[in-house]
């Protein structure tokens, strides 16, 4: 059955001590958690007394984690694997193959990955969206921005330039993940490639299933959702949440659970926004890793009404 965890995304910043963060966590009821791409070097020691006192059980991590050393605040993307410079591509391997080992001390059974971007040099066409975007919210539209035909138009534009674009990042993001595949599997660690909410980001939603096809290893690599990214983009046009989840469903190994607030806000409590919690549901599975992972600024009495609208649902599917 399923093992709701939280990220620890929600309260990693607010801690010097990474048995106390994990604490906390646990005294709230879970018996699980992630440990985020916000662990800073200072937390570690903390963290693996924490484990080795089983005060709870890690069930993921994310990439990066341990921060590189130096680095002070969450940063995914610090690295990415898309680099097409050989220092940022190495650097990414390296501090992936940390991230990899640490979660196998950690007993996690996945390490959740970002697999970068397109980069453009000029006339990234990320901006033109993001300015039409802001525009249309500004004159108070009170129609869809993904059914007007002008964004429509910027849009089928702007993914001619990013396909066109695309596929030298895309193979250096291949090598990068070939690269760390080997030892995943040495470790007996699933790596979750996760859906991004970034127009220009790896891998484009429609080459996910081209993506695992390609990778050798099948059972390691696998899809990791994230309710509130698909969301995001849907409201822009860009994909169907429901048939997105079709898609990938064979090879899917977990979600990250938020919602996403009507003016497009994501990481919110569970049932406070506009995902369709009945369709998503609809798709978890039993060997499936669940996981709450919700913005800092979100109350303790809000995550633990996050659990426990996750838990209903849960029960509906027969799945606790």
């Amino acid at each position: 059955m399923p093992d709701l965890a939280l990220s620890t995304c929600w309260n990693s910043h607010r801690h010097t001590d990474g048995h106390d963060m994990l604490r906390e966590i646990a005294d709230m009821g879970f018996t699980s958690a992630e440990l985020s791409h916000g662990i800073r070097i200072t937390l570690v020691p903390g963290v693996i007394r924490a484990v080795e006192e089983g005060v709870i059980k890690i069930a993921s991590t994310h990439n990066f984690c341990p921060l590189p050393t130096g680095v002070l605040h969450a940063a995914p993307n610090y690295f990415e694997p898309s680099a097409l410079r050989a220092a940022g591509h190495e650097q990414w391997i390296r501090h992936t193959t940390r991230s990899i080992e640490f979660a196998a001390q950690m007993g996690a059974g996945l390490t959740v990955l970002h697999l970068g971007s397109v980069r453009f040099l000029w006339r990234d066409p990320e901006n033109a969206l993001d300015a039409f975007a802001a525009a249309f919210k500004e004159a108070g539209n009170e129609g869809r921005l993904a059914d007007d035909p002008a964004w429509k138009k910027l849009l089928a534009k702007s993914l001619a330039r990013l396909r066109k674009a695309a596929p030298r990042f895309y193979e250096r993001m291949v090598k990068s993940l070939e690269a760390v595949i080997p030892l995943a599997v040495e470790k007996n660690l699933k790596l979750g490639l996760e859906n991004r909410e970034g127009f220009d980001e790896l891998p484009l939603d429609d080459t996910f299933g081209a993506l695992l096809d390609k990778l050798p290893e099948p059972h390691t690599c696998g899809f990791w959702h994230d309710a509130g990214h698909a969301c995001l983009k849907e409201r822009l046009g860009l994909l169907n949440h429901r048939e997105f989840l079709e898609k990938t469903s064979p090879r899917l190994h977990g979600f990250h659970l938020h919602d996403v607030s009507a003016d497009g806000r994501d990481h919110q409590p569970v049932g406070d926004g506009v995902i369709d919690w009945g369709m998503l549901s609809g798709f978890w599975r039993p060997n499936h890793l669940l996981t709450l992972e919700l913005s800092p600024k979100t109350k303790a009495e809000d995550v633990l009404r996050s659990r426990e609208r996750v838990g209903e649902l849960m029960r509906s599917r027969g799945l606790a």
